[in-house]
């Protein structure tokens, strides 16, 4: 998969839910690996903040960004659109210390983005594939998220609250291509005996009927009700009508759970990478939901390139006999043996060594490793597949090296180690010549990495 961006910018405008401002709000197509960055155009300098989940500063009813005294919040409805439609990089401009509400769910921004179009990239999007379980609680809330592999991103969101009325639900998002219709107009959502609270904490200044789900379950007197609606500046209700007492009425039965699915998904694209997992969130909240991410992004920062996914039980894409017509490499030098995945801009490939190879003999007998030069060849090696499959009649052509740049070692090679090599092209191909980017793999492990620039010869 490519990266994408908007085709085209576009704006809105509402009131923020906590500061009651009027805000403007615009979204920029952005540059490949630029991510998603929020730009304060109403502040000196007009300051950028990069969308990470290490940059979140608060977590109390919104995620707030906070970085060098600059902060901006409710961030999560936008985001969770960004990253559903799969918009990999954006601008964000605001007028304001935090996005405008605007209904309280996402479908505006999801509106707006379909109306201005998804543009592809050449970059290719690199993702966080999960291959173990991953596990955050909040022992003092009772909260939890776990994360478990599947080869897409499945949301599953329960929520239990202590209320007549709004109880127990829960919530799937089996593909994002159903946001939209599932999750996207799903509101926030407050119990009325949370109001008075908020106020205190100088937030939800900008809340109404309109823009929330409000839950009235405890019954409360017709004087209190009517000074908490004067607070809010809304239309006084009865107060002995329990139930929900918005404007509009429920888009789905478990609206509130979908909402907390809407926000995972917000919240998690603060990990800078689309997952490829399945995330079940029990009593989600923005806490809980950043102590996921930030444990991403320090996998993320520990591991910068994931290994491939290898499953020997499928068969190859290229197997020994094919990769012995493109390549002239023979014994003791054919240093690939199957290739497990090609595209455009890169391969896989795979090696495994054994203890009779025939370097172990001097390199060392007493404590075999294999030699560093040979990751190296056999990285090249495998790269060279990927420009054959680039031309016409690549039985016709062979590769030869320009030049190797940026080679580490990380861990040695022993016998037993099966080796997973990919590479990639870092441009187009061009006048026979092509630089590359290799890494090599041994389980999880990345054991070495170097750049390459190689060019395509005709044989005689």
């Amino acid at each position: 998969m490519k990266q994408h961006t908007l085709k085209e910018s576009f704006s809105l405008q509402g009131k923020g839910l906590h500061t009651g401002l009027h805000i403007n709000i615009t979204f920029n197509p952005a540059a490949e690996n630029h991510g998603y960055k929020i730009k304060r155009i109403d502040l000196p300098g007009q300051p950028i903040l990069d969308a990470v989940a290490e940059n979140v500063g608060s977590t109390q009813r919104g995620t707030v960004l906070s970085k060098n005294g600059v902060q901006v919040s409710t961030i999560e409805h936008a985001l969770a659109a960004l990253y559903a439609l799969q918009i990999d990089n954006c601008l964000i401009e605001v007028d304001a210390p935090e996005f405008p509400i605007l209904d309280g769910s996402a479908i505006e921004y999801v509106k707006s983005i379909e109306k201005v179009g998804i543009a592809e990239q050449k970059a290719e999007r690199a993702y966080f594939i999960v291959k173990n379980k991953i596990e955050v609680k909040d022992e003092e809330t009772g909260a939890s998220i776990v994360v478990l592999p599947d080869d897409q991103l499945i949301v599953n969101a329960l929520i239990i609250f202590d209320s007549a009325i709004l109880g127990s639900q829960c919530a799937t998002l089996n593909s994002l291509s159903n946001f939209k219709d599932e999750i996207a107009a799903s509101r926030t959502f407050v119990f009325v005996r949370e109001i008075e609270p908020l106020l205190e904490c100088n937030l939800i200044k900008g809340g109404d009927f309109d823009n929330a789900i409000v839950i009235y379950e405890r019954q409360i007197t017709q004087e209190r009700f009517d000074q908490l609606a004067d607070k809010m500046n809304v239309a006084h209700k009865d107060a002995t009508q329990l139930g929900y007492i918005m404007n509009k009425p429920l888009v789905f039965p478990n609206e509130p759970a979908r909402h907390k699915l809407l926000d995972v998904l917000g919240d998690i694209a603060l990990i800078g990478r689309p997952i490829r997992g399945r995330i079940i969130a029990t009593c989600p909240g923005h806490k809980i939901n950043n102590k996921l991410s930030r444990l991403i992004r320090k996998e993320i920062s520990l591991n910068a390139v994931q290994a491939p996914e290898y499953n020997p039980n499928l068969p190859p894409v290229l197997d020994i006999n094919r990769i012995k017509e493109l390549l002239p490499h023979r014994y003791p030098f054919l240093l690939v043996e199957k290739i497990i995945e090609v595209e455009q801009r890169h391969i896989v490939g795979v090696k495994n060594v054994s203890v009779n190879e025939p370097f172990f003999q001097g390199h060392f007998p007493e404590e075999p490793v294999m030699p560093g030069v040979l990751l190296v060849e056999a990285m090249a090696q495998t790269g060279g597949l990927l420009v054959l499959s680039q031309v016409e009649d690549p039985q016709r052509y062979s590769t030869y090296f320009l030049k190797i740049d940026a080679v580490k070692f990380r861990q040695k090679v022993v016998p037993g180690d099966t080796l997973i090599f990919r590479l990639v092209l870092l441009d187009e191909l061009r006048r026979g010549i092509s630089n590359m980017k290799g890494y090599c793999f041994v389980g999880e492990k990345l054991v070495c990495e170097a750049e390459f620039m190689a060019q395509i010869i005709k044989n005689k």
